[in-house]
């Protein structure tokens, strides 16, 4: 099955900033994350979405994946079409890697690699994101089994030397060709490339070398972070193979919603509600932050929709010691359920201002009765 198009995963266009991704792949991550989001697909469509702002997040595999699309076998896209090498490169498409394994069979030694990268999705509360915290996530992952101490063989044997490949890992045949001798080399089939076969194998790890735990791990989360960031955890992945070295641990970072701020990069938004007589005679009032309480001046007059500036009060920006500011937009409350002596101020009111309240005024269809009772002498 083919790999849809990445930009229209994040639905952004190919033009799109990295600003543009970045907003779109928070939303859609929110949306879709397996633990908000309960729908069969939910969980197939979070790793769409991250595969997508993985590679359009970062300039050089975007650029890449411009040019070539899914095909490009550089990138790590996993898409199934040729992909073509860079200058020299003879084993991206019709070079001479692909001759010999055509006509040898692509025996290459089996060497040492890399352990593979672990993900892993963590969701943290607002304050956190704004303060830092330190969090103990569990991960399931492989390590040495501590029986054979990652040999595979039971306790008191060893692996033995395979006797058709001598520990090479390969096997080779000579072919006499008219061009001349020519020598086959492929994989060992009898121990599989690894150069040792294991006769007594570890009843723990059934010869593998390796189990699988649940590992504790503390991570510290820096002050600042937002939905989409990484936090990259090194040696803490799958260990390597034949001593090779572990690979790493990723944590992606989701900041859950809060009720009261909404967060827009380094600025935090509030509203708060104040009642008409605050905001035609002013008052100071008490507005809540990521400090705590702190007094805010309403000047008389203000409107409903006026925004105030709280300097500094805002988010923290990743590793810098800049804070952005917190905007509090202040919105005025209409009473309700008024007492009479309540509507006779505001009706003195309104004749002082020269407001004439609705309720005191006829309406044109009162006016067109009245006229109609009138001209037929209407009791």
């Amino acid at each position: 099955m083919s790999k849809r198009d990445y930009y229209e995963v994040l639905g952004v266009s190919k033009n799109a900033t990295e600003e543009e991704i970045k907003k779109a792949y928070r939303k859609l991550a929110r949306k879709y994350h397996p633990d908000i989001n309960k729908e069969p697909d939910a969980e197939a469509k979070f790793k769409e979405i991250n595969e997508a702002y993985e590679v359009l997040s970062d300039k050089e595999k975007r650029a890449r994946y411009d040019q070539f699309g899914h095909a490009d076998p550089g990138a790590g896209f996993g898409g199934g079409g040729t992909g073509f090498g860079g200058a020299g490169d003879f084993d991206g498409f019709g070079g001479f890697g692909d001759i010999f394994d055509m006509f040898f069979g692509g025996g290459r030694p089996r060497g040492p690699r890399k352990g593979a990268d672990l993900q892993y999705n963590l969701q943290i509360e607002f304050e956190e994101a704004a303060k830092g915290v330190e969090k103990e996530i569990e991960i399931p992952r492989t390590e040495e089994c501590p029986t054979c101490h990652g040999s595979g063989a039971k306790p008191g044997t060893h692996p033995e030397t395979c006797s058709v490949c001598r520990g090479t890992g390969t096997q080779e045949q000579v072919i006499n060709t008219p061009l001349g001798r020519m020598v086959n080399r492929r994989t060992c089939q009898v121990c599989g490339g690894d150069g040792q076969i294991i006769k007594n194998p570890c009843t723990q790890c059934r010869g593998s070398g390796t189990i699988r735990v649940r590992k504790r791990i503390n991570v510290k989360i820096p002050a600042g972070v937002d939905t989409g960031n990484r936090i990259r955890i090194s040696g803490a992945g799958e260990p390597g193979d034949k001593g090779a070295p572990p690979g790493d641990l990723y944590v992606v970072i989701y900041v859950r919603e809060h009720k009261f701020f909404e967060r827009d990069g380094d600025d935090i938004f509030c509203r708060v509600p104040i009642s008409f007589v605050q905001a035609a005679l002013g008052d100071e009032i008490e507005v809540e932050t990521l400090d705590g309480k702190v007094k805010l001046r309403i000047p008389e007059g203000t409107q409903t929709g006026t925004s105030f500036r709280l300097r500094g009060k805002g988010m923290p920006r990743l590793n810098s010691s800049y804070r952005g500011d917190q905007h509090v937009r202040v919105i005025v409350v209409t009473p309700t359920n008024l007492t009479e002596r309540q509507r006779e101020l505001l009706r003195q009111l309104g004749e002082e201002l020269g407001v004439r309240p609705h309720e005191q005024q006829r309406s044109f269809f009162e006016k067109v009765k009245d006229a109609a009772k009138d001209a037929l002498n209407w009791d």
